[in-house]
């Protein structure tokens, strides 16, 4: 409530600093803390972006059913770069 999480839109796709463990929280809808909480051990801002902010066809995971190998795009919270995504397994919890 009323925390700054990124001083614009813009900084959140420019490498300016964004989310980071020793910032403000970022809670999931059941209340935890995802920067701090060992339930969230890896961090993502999933996307399924490119870097230019389209559609990253078959990276999205859309078609993800299962334990498949279906990869999606996502972001480690903290890099400053939101869209900067790297391929995920969509069974990544």
């Amino acid at each position: 409530q009323g925390q700054l999480l990124a001083k614009s839109w813009s900084s959140l796709f420019e490498g300016q600093p964004g989310a980071t463990p020793g910032g403000p929280p970022i809670y999931s809808f059941n209340g935890r803390n995802i920067l701090t909480d060992p339930l969230w051990p890896h961090r993502l801002a999933w996307h399924g972006s490119t870097a230019r902010g389209g559609h990253a066809r078959r990276r999205d995971c859309q078609a993800w059913r299962g334990s498949g190998a279906a990869e999606g795009m996502a972001t480690p919270l903290g890099q400053g770069r939101l869209l900067a995504g790297h391929r995920h397994n969509c069974s990544t919890p």
